[in-house]
């Protein structure tokens, strides 16, 4: 083994590491080549003169003893590597992947192999998003991806540890991260939806069986039935709506998700994913029927629902589990309908009792995330959100911010569809109960102690009713035939899009309603096109001069320059937006790989575009094409003839007055 010297250079302080004193300016040399200072005095000699001094380690005088002997694996590594360096028919970067394939261990792996496996990735929209999409900390495909003003993205939980390391810049060009960005992030839902359709494409092209659940959201034009008023309305908008037609036909005491036989219009079922706009349209659909409570359910009964929409500052939001705050505890005298401060102590009675039979029989939950919980950045962007099923592992009481008893739940995802913030193709595993720190000082805790009723068959790998679900209360109503009809004509006319549309609606501008052309993500995860952004605030200055009455000047005036799509101020972001030059190239490759398809160029079939491209709605294929024609039918557009449910006072008061589409509620 070769053997070192005992000379030391000086250390980051100026001091030297074999004397441990500090020399002065005259007594210190420094290296010509490296710049390391060294001790004169603790130097064993000095062969050059004092301009052209080489350290011990620059030299090799530092180094005494016979070499240690070549290993001859290095020797045939660094031959090969030789051997690729001299070859003139490469290009760099084939030269760099033989490199990084020998330094791997492939030391056998041919051009040819090479070759294929390019190919093969070549064909992948998903290697194609891994070359250009990448979280600037972890160098992987975002999980969660998190868009920052300056265009880079990141995974949540890379974001979330690099501001808890207290930095406020980007990793990757040390720009300012805003305040509210940096403490409230919320997630990229175009990067998620993208993903997830690149990880469909890989599926099918890998000869697997493609999960036919995928869908990101529902569009306004697969809307047939609105909700509406009447001459009897006191207040203006959706104060004194009433609802629409129900489009599923299932009973309103319904526990779990909304199969696909229970849903006729579309035969798809309530796919996790799915937006709407207002609180009305997600009671159409039987996912949630109060229009107004938090919690649906009777307190001998269960909870079938719960809707998060940040009216409680007690909640904890992280995704796959969360803390959820009961009703109650607001003082709602007279006809108010919410209150921000609490009065009393909140106690397990109706709709938290009805939360707690469900947490006892262990009962699945439907969850809808709102747009207006600011403090979760599992949001939505925009209205309601269905985000699958979730248990209630354990509930208890304690004191919340607000000094008063609350009832809090813990609720675990257990879903057989992956959440909509995540790109997996499979849905949730059995995991873990998280760590919750107060539970030590509450009060009244409840566990289930027997098995639960929704739980995970490890045999069929899903989640299902392992015990047979509570009988239900309600009774089944029909509905007139003919607004079944009409709803089914307006479905048809929605779904005449295009295969580009589909395919990149996830990168859609949410002015233009188009693909984006130099794509901006501002603070709040909303993605524009550069030139809408700059024309919906053409004309605005971001600062308004004042001038008093005697013609003094005054300090200027900050202007609040709003979102487009939220009320986040922007205005900062709007002094220098920087285009997300990842999200833009994704497009471009994705486009380019549609133009090629449409001149014979593609070697995807039609089925892959189809299937990558669906938005929420089985997808047609043109019947004049006579191949079509020939295809066994979809068992997405299988006919149903079950009858829609609908309550039956409702049916009674739509058959009475004339329906007014109201447009859009607040």
């Amino acid at each position: 083994m070769a053997q070192t010297s005992s000379q030391l250079p000086l250390d980051s302080d100026a001091i030297c590491m074999l004397c441990k004193e500090k020399p002065s300016e005259e007594a210190t040399l420094c290296c010509a080549t490296c710049a390391t200072p060294w001790h004169v005095s603790c130097l064993s000699q000095i062969n050059n003169s004092a301009l052209g001094f080489e350290c011990p380690d620059c030299s090799g005088d530092a180094l005494t003893g016979a070499p240690a002997p070549a290993d001859a694996d290095s020797k045939d590594l660094f031959a090969k590597i030789r051997e690729i360096e001299a070859d003139d028919s490469l290009s760099e970067a084939e030269k760099a992947s033989k490199r990084q394939q020998l330094l791997g261990g492939n030391i056998q792996t041919d051009a040819g192999e090479i070759s294929e496996e390019k190919e093969d990735k070549s064909c992948d929209i998903l290697a194609v998003m891994g070359e250009t999409l990448k979280c600037a900390y972890c160098m992987e495909l975002p999980e969660r991806p998190v868009t920052t003003p300056c265009g880079h993205n990141f995974c949540l939980k890379c974001f979330d540890k690099w501001i808890k390391q207290g930095k406020r810049t980007c990793v990757k060009c040390r720009s300012n991260l805003p305040e509210k960005m940096a403490s409230r992030p919320h997630i990229n839902s175009a990067l998620v939806a993208a993903m997830r359709m690149a990880k469909l494409m890989r599926t099918i092209t890998s000869g697997s069986v493609a999960p036919q659940t995928v869908h990101c959201y529902l569009h306004d034009q697969d809307r047939p039935d609105a909700a509406f008023t009447t001459e009897r309305a006191q207040r203006a908008g959706m104060a004194n709506a009433a609802s629409g037609r129900i489009f599923v036909t299932l009973p309103k005491d319904h526990f779990g998700p909304i199969p696909a036989e229970n849903e006729p219009e579309r035969n798809l079922g309530v796919l996790v994913g799915e937006t709407w706009k207002m609180r009305m349209e997600v009671r159409q659909w039987g996912v949630h029927y109060p229009p107004i409570a938090g919690i649906s359910g009777k307190a001998h009964y269960g909870s079938q629902s719960v809707v998060i929409s940040g009216g409680y500052e007690d909640d904890e939001d992280h995704g796959e589990w969360f803390i959820y705050t009961g009703s109650g505890g607001k003082q709602l005298t007279g006809n108010r309908r919410t209150n921000k401060e609490h009065s009393f102590d909140q106690e397990f009675t109706d709709s938290n009792q009805a939360l707690r039979v469900s947490c006892m029989k262990g009962y699945p939950v439907r969850v809808i995330r709102s747009e207006k919980d600011k403090r979760s950045p599992y949001a939505p962007e925009k209205g309601y959100r269905y985000d699958g099923v979730y248990r209630v592992e354990k509930c208890w009481r304690k004191a919340g911010i607000q000094k008063f008893l609350v009832c809090r739940y813990l609720f675990v995802r257990c879903d057989n569809e992956p959440a909509p913030w995540t790109s997996d193709e499979h849905g949730d595993r059995p995991r873990d109960m998280p760590v919750i720190a107060e539970l030590d000082e509450v009060l009244d805790v409840y566990e289930r102690k027997d098995s639960p009723s929704w739980d995970y068959d490890a045999v069929e790998c899903c989640w299902k009713w392992i015990k047979p679900p509570p009988r239900s209360e309600e009774k089944v109503v029909d509905v007139n035939p003919e607004d079944r009809a009409k709803a089914k004509l307006v479905i048809k006319k929605a779904q005449t899009i295009s295969m580009s549309e589909r395919l990149l609606q996830g990168f859609c501008c949410l002015i233009c309603k188009k693909v984006m052309n130099q794509p901006l993500t501002t603070p709040c995860a909303h993605n524009f096109c550069k030139s809408c952004l700059e024309n919906a605030f053409e004309g605005q200055s971001f600062a308004q001069e004042r001038v008093c009455q005697n013609g003094r000047r005054l300090r200027s005036k900050k202007n609040v320059l709003t979102c487009p799509a939220c009320p986040t101020d922007i205005s900062e972001f709007l002094h220098s937006p920087q285009v997300n030059r990842e999200i833009m190239e994704v497009i471009e490759k994705l486009q380019s790989g549609i133009d090629a398809y449409a001149n014979g160029d593609a070697k995807g079939s039609e089925e892959e575009l189809i299937v990558l491209g669906r938005g929420g709605q089985d997808d047609a294929v043109d019947p004049s094409n006579e191949e079509a024609e020939s295809q066994p039918e979809n068992p997405l557009k299988r006919k149903s003839s079950s009858p829609s449910l609908s309550d039956e006072e409702e049916n009674t008061e739509i058959a009475k007055r004339s329906k007014v589409d109201v447009g859009d509620g607040h």
